[in-house]
This record gives C-alpha cells, structure tokens and sequence, in this order.
C-alpha cells in the first residue's frame, strides 16, 4: 500500500467518529487497560481466541462470548475488545470475519463500547478489491466504518442504534 493512502487512512477512520489511537506491540495491553479505566467498563467482553496479553495490565472483569449469552446478558456487559479481519485505507473499513480473535458477530453489536485492533501494516490493505481478496464470503463479515449511526428524515444523526455508540481502533505496529 502506497505511503500516502497510508497516512489517509486513521483520518478517514476519524471522520467516520471513531477514536484512533496508536502504539507498539509493548504498548498494547496498557493502551487496552486505560481506555477501559477511561470508559469506566466494569466488564469486557473477550472472544475466546483473542491473545490474552491484551488483557493482562486490566483488573475488569472478563466475560467469556458463549453461545447461550443473551441479549440482555451482553447488553448488561461494557466493553468488548476484538482483533479484526483486514482493514480497508480507502474507505476507512474495518472487517470483522468471526475468527476466534474476534467472536461471534453478536458481540460486537450489542456492547456500547467497541475496542478493535488492527496490525499494522500487515492488516490494511488500499481498496475494497485488494480488502475483499482477503476474505472468505462463507465467513460472518462484519463491515465497520465507525460507530453504528443513522439519521432521522431531519438528518439528525443517532449513535448506537444497531451497534456500538463508540469505536476505538487501536494501530498496532508491527515495524
């Protein structure tokens, strides 16, 4: 991917109102552990695939996604902190595939609060195209481009109708 749709891209991501933050792989769990603290989250919901590393620097309680959740059970949770697929820097589009790093579809709809990571560079790609030849379409996709948002006839916009009210994409690189 060209340096320069690169450098584009965190911004579309903001445009799209999500908080992007960036740090190394060192830097990872404290980052998770402070936006949690921030957030005020008592509970985070975990995938059972996600690195437990990520988790290790916070004291918040951890929710396991199990099947038999309900949504009044992952409505009642917090937080929740995926991996993703692949993320598009021409649209500002994180993917989400159902990996074991990212969970069920359901538990990134249902919580208010939505940390992803994203690796960089190996994650983003340039254009939906190059996004889609990375995909599986017998997979969950999960198409995100920021906070889940809509707009009333008087184009008022509304957070958090079918999703989380924030997004917080963590880049994590890998140089």
């Amino acid at each position: 991917m060209s340096r320069r749709r690169w450098s584009c891209w965190p911004r579309t991501l903001a445009d799209y109102r999500a908080i992007v933050h960036r740090t190394d792989g060192e830097g990872l769990a404290g980052l998770i552990a402070g936006l949690l603290e921030k957030r005020g989250s008592a509970s985070v919901l975990v995938p059972p695939g996600l690195d437990e590393g990520w988790l290790a620097a916070t004291g918040v309680t951890r929710v396991a996604d199990r099947a038999e959740s309900t949504p009044h059970e992952l409505d009642g949770v917090d937080s929740v902190v995926t991996a993703c697929a692949v993320s598009i820097a021409e649209t500002g589009t994180i993917v989400l595939d159902g990996s074991p790093d990212q969970g069920r579809r359901r538990i990134t709809l249902v919580p208010d609060h939505h940390i992803c990571v994203v690796r960089v560079p190996s994650q983003v790609v340039s254009s939906v195209p190059q996004g889609l030849e990375r995909l599986d379409p017998a997979r969950p996709l999960t198409w995100i481009s920021g906070p889940s948002a809509t707009s009333d006839i008087e184009l008022d916009r509304v957070e958090g109708v079918h999703g989380p009210r924030t997004l917080e994409v963590i880049l994590v690189s890998e140089d």
